[in-house]
């Protein structure tokens, strides 16, 4: 659950789930392409193999990356599903995968559009532009391209992912500047989302896209999403509220927001009343 995030769809193809449980991912370190295994045996204890130039960095830093030194002594819920969530899932930690420029290119692939429609272009762009997992990995898994890759994706390829121009644009200039994002990593969450502000086309719910798998930040709420106002007012409230509304409810909660809404989600809570067209293009996409 903890890892879940970090899929981006069910055909994912730098993630994938094979039938013996393990969760098979691909990844860039700084030290180059690494693919890993996890295994999880119980609630106390999972294993984990890595292959490739990455990986002994990956191994080195995966307590950090699923955030075993966090705590929650200090989130103490009061709505009565929250307080179920917590003690049904008492373990569910946050992602800090310190992959930021990695993290960011798929959220702004999810920017104001369909979420099925990003991730097809994800698939299609990650399929061309990146390298087949190092190590025994299964078949189809992909390291995603560098940042120096993405900067030279000509744009009739991102048309051809139906990427529109300016979120190619805004991924481009993410490239040119991924060593200044990567550095956000080290940062407080306050300055982190500053850092990452600072890329034209960055705002407030792609920064806490990203600061929930890269950063750990329990409270990277995602404002400005199509969905998550309705779902936490149907959930919590039980009518549709506003993102207004969202953020002065969720207020006492600080500096736990995201961390709930996984909470609601994992434990089945999370509900919104389907209305209208399924296929209605969205702002953003809530996973």
């Amino acid at each position: 659950m903890t890892i879940a995030p970090l899929r981006r769809g069910r055909n994912d193809p730098c993630h994938q789930r094979t039938s013996d449980g393990a969760i098979w991912r691909a990844s860039l370190m700084e030290s180059g392409p690494v693919t890993y295994r996890l295994v999880q045996h119980s609630r106390q204890e999972i294993s984990a193999r890595a292959w490739g130039p990455g990986g002994a960095e990956f191994l080195d830093q995966l307590p950090r990356m699923l955030c075993l030194d966090e705590s929650t002594d200090d989130f103490r819920p009061t709505h009565p599903k929250l307080i179920d969530a917590h003690r049904r899932f008492p373990d569910l930690r946050m992602l800090r995968t310190g992959r930021v420029f990695e993290a960011l290119v798929p959220s702004i692939l999810e920017q104001k559009v369909h979420g099925i429609a990003a991730l097809s272009s994800w698939r299609q762009l990650v399929r061309k532009y990146g390298t087949p997992a190092p190590g025994p990995a299964p078949a189809g898994l992909y390291v995603p391209p560098s940042a120096e890759v993405w900067r030279h994706v000509p744009s009739w390829e991102f048309h051809k992912a139906n990427v529109d121009p300016q979120r190619s644009r805004t991924i481009v200039t993410a490239a040119r500047m991924a060593d200044k994002l990567d550095q956000a990593a080290t940062m407080s969450h306050e300055d982190a989302q500053r850092r990452l502000r600072l890329v034209p086309g960055v705002g407030i719910w792609t920064a806490a896209e990203v600061a929930q798998r890269a950063l750990g930040d329990a409270d990277a709420l995602s404002v400005g999403d199509y969905h998550l106002a309705a779902i936490v007012g149907w959930t919590l409230l039980g009518r549709p509220i506003d993102d207004a509304e969202m953020v002065e409810y969720l207020e006492p909660l600080r500096p736990h927001r995201y961390r709930a809404m996984q909470l609601l989600v994992v434990s089945g809570h999370a509900h919104k009343p389907k209305f209208g067209p399924r296929t209605t293009v969205t702002d953003h996409s809530w996973h």
